[in-house]
């Protein structure tokens, strides 16, 4: 079994974790100061803002990683792009590239043969090159229309050999462009839940009231002159703690819930002769079917009700809605 860090060995680790950190800002720090020093990353921006082809990122190793993130990115925030492994676009993957793209090749050495082996066959298509490599007189450097300078004084890794300043650069960099183009493309929230569906942004943007309410025999409606106790059965066979009660032609004019139930037993012992419109509450908070689902839920909080009926535009009774109906569809 291993043994734990004894008290040594504890304070040297935090050292180095506070070490790496400040290191890495350091670096990131120097970008900031000469992102100015020329055009080129209005350039990049502008090339990559004018691309009608996608963004095609390429980079070996933890470069590759880094350009992975850096493609998912630029895609999730309104510029297609995706990442091709230098390595496989040497063996066919370069038949995704076209002369509407735009290629960025991500190298700290800017010296990686695997691309400086594809990259005149990129050329030749006509596609324009971003480079980001920390030496600007490197061949890639030379090679690329654009040339990003993300060079860094030196790696946190103690035997300054494992790429960690310079991959935390490099990440940087993809991000400020992404960040950048995501503003000048107008890009909205509404936008970014389009293509994050899955996630919670998407589900409180996406997700309408007629994607999660009841419908049909699955919503509890009872006459005004049904006697209470067939109203509890009602709301009791539904299942969602209330029934709505609705004129002859549908409309919502009361609703009643569990909780007006338990507030009726401190009145009444006798329910036998008691109609459900003498202890209905009146005009029931309502929503719409095209309204967002996180609508109703700003409507449910603020009037702590758990319960909401959904209306057409004739005020006629369509759906029903539980809170328990928004926490399954992930809403909240």
């Amino acid at each position: 079994m291993l043994k734990s860090f004894d008290e040594g060995q504890a304070r040297r680790v935090l050292e180095l974790g506070r070490e790496t950190l400040a290191i890495e800002a350091d670096a990131i720090r120097a970008l900031h100061a000469r992102l100015g020093d020329d055009d080129s990353f209005v350039r990049a921006a502008d090339l990559l803002y004018r691309c009608s082809g996608r963004v095609v990122v390429s980079g070996m190793g933890k470069s590759g990683h880094i350009g992975r993130k850096i493609a998912a990115t630029l895609a999730s925030t309104g510029t297609p792009a995706m990442f091709v492994h230098p390595g496989e676009a040497a063996h066919g993957d370069l038949g995704m590239v076209t002369a509407k793209d735009v290629f960025i090749a991500i190298s700290n050495s800017g010296e990686s043969s695997e691309l400086l082996e594809i990259l005149p066959a990129v050329k030749r298509m006509g596609t324009q090159v971003i480079a980001m490599t920390g030496k600007p007189q490197s061949r890639l450097a030379r090679l690329a229309e654009i040339h990003l300078n993300i060079a860094v004084d030196k790696e946190a890794c103690p035997l300054n050999l494992a790429p960690t300043t310079s991959t935390t650069v490099t990440l940087a960099m993809g991000d400020a462009l992404a960040v950048a183009l995501l503003d000048v493309r107008g890009f909205r929230e509404e936008d970014f839940a389009l293509s994050h569906p899955g996630g919670a942004l998407g589900r409180r943007l996406l997700t309408h009231v007629r994607d999660v309410m009841r419908t049909g025999d699955a919503i509890p409606a009872v006459g005004p002159d049904t006697l209470l106790a067939k109203a509890l059965l009602e709301v009791s066979q539904k299942g969602m703690g209330m029934t709505a009660i609705v004129d002859d032609e549908r409309r919502p004019i009361g609703v009643f819930t569990d909780g007006d139930l338990r507030r009726l037993i401190e009145r009444y012992h006798d329910f036998s002769n008691i109609l459900i419109r003498d202890v209905m509450h009146a005009n029931p908070r309502r929503v719409h079917p095209e309204q967002l689902a996180v609508d109703a839920v700003a409507v449910m909080e603020e009037f702590r009700i758990n319960q909401m009926l959904v209306v057409d535009s004739e005020d006629r009774l369509v759906g029903a809605l539980h809170i328990h109906d928004l926490t399954r569809a992930k809403v909240i």
